[in-house]
């Protein structure tokens, strides 16, 4: 076996598959029991990275797409960013109006991108097994449907950096909050690897891009996992709080 045999081998998106689907369950588990909205979304965005490596662990395995599969497939691979950025946007988002509002706009164009992939008569010459398909089957570039990944390609990216950004600014200064700011870290990481597993697979490149793939969604898992919630913070800002208190309290007794 090559090395580019190895690194392009259908186990690669398998293992993928397996972390993705234990990471859905770790975060749903948080969602059941906090009830943030930000949870769900994560927990969605997750299920579908898993359910699509599974499929490219199985068109590897085959050596071939079936149609039905692939129509599945790539509206998945191209709309998970979108609900992992709506995650970030509730969990940035003072007011529930925004991403109430994105979350429309994904469900919207979820629903077409689902009917376009579905009644689209394929390019099936162009079904090459694996990853690097992309949408190339769908049609040329910028045609419909396959124009409809944009939408959550680009608007999920930034709300996933950009809010890791923000986060980052926001909690930099409160020690309290240190592990966000980690958190916030390995999210930005992850999108960044993920966005140049993308560019690799619209390149055409094997080499290493399955395995980019399971050290992205293993970056995102770690940072949504850390940044879940609050409660860490508050509760290490109530003890500095009442430490203070209790120091001037016998710092006013002693004078």
């Amino acid at each position: 076996m090559g090395t580019q045999e190895f690194w392009s081998g259908w186990w690669w998106p398998a293992a993928t598959a397996i972390l993705g689907f234990i990471f859905t369950g770790l975060v749903l588990n948080q969602w059941y029991h906090r009830r943030k909205p930000h949870q769900l979304a994560w927990s969605v965005g997750l299920f579908m990275y898993g359910a699509a490596a599974a499929m490219e662990s199985y068109s590897e395995f085959t050596g071939e797409w079936i149609p039905w599969v692939y129509r599945i497939y790539i509206v998945l691979a191209a709309s998970l960013v979108g609900f992992l950025g709506l995650g970030t946007l509730y969990l940035i988002s003072r007011k529930r109006l925004w991403p109430t509002l994105y979350l429309a706009f994904l469900l919207v164009c979820l629903a077409i991108f689902f009917w376009g992939a579905l009644t689209v008569d394929l390019q099936e010459d162009k079904l090459v097994a694996g990853i690097v398909v992309g949408g190339q089957a769908l049609g040329p570039g910028g045609s419909f449907p396959r124009i409809m990944s944009l939408p959550f390609n680009i608007t999920g990216t930034i709300f996933l950096l950009g809010g890791a950004v923000v986060s980052i600014w926001r909690f930099a200064r409160k020690r309290e909050y240190a592990y966000r700011v980690w958190a916030n870290v390995l999210i930005a990481a992850g999108t960044i690897v993920i966005a140049g597993a993308g560019s690799m697979a619209r390149a055409g490149m094997t080499v290493g891009l399955y395995a980019a793939e399971m050290v992205a969604s293993a970056l995102l898992l770690a940072g949504f996992l850390m940044a879940g919630t609050l409660q860490k913070g508050a509760q290490a800002a109530a003890q500095a709080s009442r430490a203070r208190r209790a120091a001037e309290e016998t710092g006013a007794a002693g004078s």
